[in-house]
């Protein structure tokens, strides 16, 4: 019998993703589940989905779910956080769940620097309820609301989260990557790890930005959905570290 050098991760359940053809959301929630198996706090660990294409995130993990409502998720991961703060809370949220109706949420609960984990997905659509423009959408994006394209000067530009959060002091880690190739898809494992490792060590809110695809909505196949990602979504939201205080603070 051969060594097994692959297989599904522990904290993943063992069924089937109603995902669309291409999209995102399966890569992300297998380098979710391989950061709680390789910390070991899968027995500790609570998720919190939210609305939108994600909100049957609870039917993909084994551990502990709570249903928040729409854009609430940072607001109940708080309250389960300071409940019981020997768990681990994470968010899973998309980009009109925490980027519009979830903003205050989002901000505030980063402005406090509360000891959570959020994993946001940025898409630059609404996707479950039908390809509506989002926070995200980029200027001149076609959307089911804005069929000539977003126009900036009527309804104003897209939210960029991390730089947006960076300007706070409360956060510790924020970081925007992407799964669109092998390297990428690498160091979002790195960064959603990390983000993880900071909740275990104390170290406060850490947020990271997936940079995502929706083929679906946005009217493309796979292929041309992660063609259309690295030429227009890339240059708008730049992948990096937006804000490390403890590596700031130790002048890494």
């Amino acid at each position: 019998m051969g060594e097994i050098v692959f297989q599904k991760p522990k904290s993943l359940c063992d069924v089937p993703l109603h995902y669309c053809p291409g999209c995102t959301h399966g890569i992300v929630h297998r380098l979710v589940a391989e950061a709680i198996d390789e910390l070991g706090i899968e027995g500790k660990t609570i998720g919190v989905a939210s609305v939108g294409c994600s909100v049957f995130t609870y039917n993909y993990f084994e551990c502990d779910m709570v249903q928040a409502a729409h854009g609430r998720a940072p607001a109940v991961a708080t309250g389960v956080k300071r409940s019981d703060p020997s768990k681990i809370v994470f968010t899973y949220q998309g980009d009109g769940d925490l980027a519009s109706i979830g903003t205050a949420e989002t901000v505030h609960s980063a402005a406090r620097n509360e000891n959570i984990t959020i994993i946001f997905i940025n898409n630059a659509i609404y996707g479950m309820t039908g390809g509506q423009m989002a926070p995200t959408s980029l200027p001149g994006q076609v959307t089911q609301t804005s069929p000539y394209g977003r126009d900036v000067n009527t309804v104003g530009y897209p939210v960029r989260i991390c730089e947006m959060l960076s300007q706070l002091e409360g956060p510790s880690y924020l970081e925007r990557v992407a799964v669109n190739n092998v390297k990428n898809v690498k160091a979002a494992k790195k960064a959603i790890k990390k983000a993880f490792q900071n909740q275990v060590e104390g170290k406060g809110f850490s947020l990271i930005e997936v940079v995502s695809t929706c083929p679906t909505n946005w009217g493309k196949t796979p292929e041309k959905a992660m063609e259309w990602l690295e030429e227009n979504m890339l240059p708008y939201y730049p992948l990096g570290v937006y804000k490390d205080k403890y590596a700031d603070k130790e002048g890494k």
